[in-house]
């Protein structure tokens, strides 16, 4: 079948919607592949980028391994980590000057401005101060999810960002992940008529909640940031880009039900590695985890010989947050949250997100006048009311190193992209994500969690 014929099918297939031209193959019978289709607005740039990450941990060395495999598009030429090892070894990668490796944000901003842009990866608490001085001297900027910890420090940077008219790109990949990108499109182009609901999922799988949000970063929500906004705002910002139309009212509900002391097994201990009775059989060991079946290790700082990690896995086990039991940490975040939304246009939208699931990869039900959809990331299935039929549609994507099936479909690299041509263009609106619009999810999740917390419905006020 030629390419014309397999889009004349596809048309057919799906009664009066029109299907763009970034399918590339037929698969079966009303099931395709596709690729992400290139952004029109990209156009060779005269050099590449230049930028200074912020927090050399997992997300920082994301965005800096796209600089490390397309360094004619983007050179990081300064770092900024408080952590030796991590500073040292994002430093070799990057080969970064010795003048340009700093241990605080703090000390970047003591010299003159000497880069295009800077990737802020810092812990969630620490995004607000780093981006108003960047905002000040003159920086583009690469701002990773949450944008800031209060409601009133995200409008501060979205008020000091139109004032100084820098760039702000927030990292809500999902916008960029093909998947998520196609679901729009079609709805866009009318392929179930009108939306009138939206059902979304986040299963965060059991062993992920535990690693990031019992025993991690993001464990104590005073320290750092609620889960909803923390985990979900990707969520929340993706069923608001999705429907495509303002969010009003939000009610949620959600708690602490079982990483507690209450739930320790008797014969338990403080940390898996001091002799625990129950270790061998608890989902939770760390032992199996990090030690036995090597996941999740970017947090542990494990040194390039792989013939020292087995010693240096356990020796992390009986000093740090990750060796601990699961029922003895200091955290506070929910592990089950569900939340019930309304826009305008009558369009609800609900959205549940789960700890105890044996998988991950976000699930959506996407209800309309003419017909449905139904997807987990892996494939997207419409289907017309008018016709009776249904066709499925495969994405295909580039996941990068450290997050290959997390979750964020391939949308990692393509939001660097978007945005090294948007600073090398000095162009906003190459971008899908810019602060003005992403700030919405954001207030939706701190009026989520007021929620949760009074039991009150929420009005939502952009």
């Amino acid at each position: 079948m030629n390419r014309r014929n397999l889009l004349k099918t596809i048309s057919i297939s799906l009664g009066a919607s029109v299907i763009s031209t970034e399918v590339i193959a037929k698969l079966a019978n009303d099931s395709f592949l596709y690729n992400s289709k290139p952004n029109l607005l990209h156009k060779p740039l005269s050099k590449a980028v230049t930028a200074i990450t912020i927090g050399a941990g997992n997300r920082g060395t994301v965005y800096g391994n796209f600089a490390a495999k397309f360094p004619d598009q983007l050179d990081i030429i300064g770092v900024a980590e408080p952590n030796s090892f991590r500073n040292q070894k994002y430093a070799k990668q990057h080969q970064i000057a010795d003048k340009n490796r700093f241990k605080t944000w703090e000390d970047v901003f003591k010299q003159p401005k000497f880069a295009d842009a800077v990737i802020i990866s810092t812990p969630d608490d620490l995004h607000y101060a780093p981006c108003m001085k960047a905002l000040e001297m003159g920086y583009d900027i690469l701002l990773e999810k949450p944008i800031a910890p209060t409601e009133k420090e995200c409008r501060a940077i979205l008020s000091l960002a139109k004032k100084k008219g820098r760039i702000v790109a927030v990292c809500h990949v999902l916008r960029y992940a093909p998947y998520f990108v196609k679901m729009r499109d079609l709805i866009a182009q009318g392929a179930i008529g009108e939306v009138v609901s939206i059902q979304h999922f986040e299963p965060i799988e059991h062993t992920h909640m535990a690693h990031s949000y019992v025993r991690g970063n993001w464990h104590n929500a005073k320290q750092t940031t609620p889960i909803i906004l923390a985990k979900s705002c990707h969520d929340l910002d993706i069923i608001k880009w999705i429907i495509n139309k303002p969010s009003q009212k939000i009610v949620a509900m959600g708690d602490l039900k079982w990483f507690k002391k209450e739930n320790a097994p008797e014969g338990s201990t403080a940390r898996c590695t001091d002799g625990c009775k129950v270790e061998r059989e608890c989902p939770y060991s760390a032992i199996k985890e990090y030690y036995e079946k090597r996941k999740r290790l970017g947090v542990l700082d494990l040194p390039e010989d792989k013939t020292k990690h087995a010693d240096v896995i356990m020796e992390r086990l009986k000093t740090t947050n990750y060796g601990r039991c699961v029922y003895r940490m200091e955290n506070d975040q929910p592990d089950h949250y569900v939340t019930s939304i309304q826009f305008a246009d009558s369009v609800t939208a609900s959205f549940s997100m789960e700890a105890f699931t044996s998988y991950h990869g976000r699930r959506t039900r996407i209800m309309g006048t003419m017909g449905d959809m139904v997807g987990d990331m892996e494939e997207l299935v419409v289907s017309d009311f008018r016709t009776g039929k249904s066709v499925k549609f495969i994405p295909k994507v580039e996941d990068v190193e450290g997050y290959k099936n997390s979750g964020h479909g391939g949308g990692d690299w393509l939001l660097v992209k978007d945005f090294v041509q948007a600073v090398g263009q000095q162009n906003a609106s190459i971008l899908t994500s810019t602060i003005d619009e992403s700030i919405e999810s954001h207030i939706m999740s701190f009026m989520a969690e007021e929620s949760r917390k009074t039991g009150k419905i929420m009005d939502i006020k952009i």
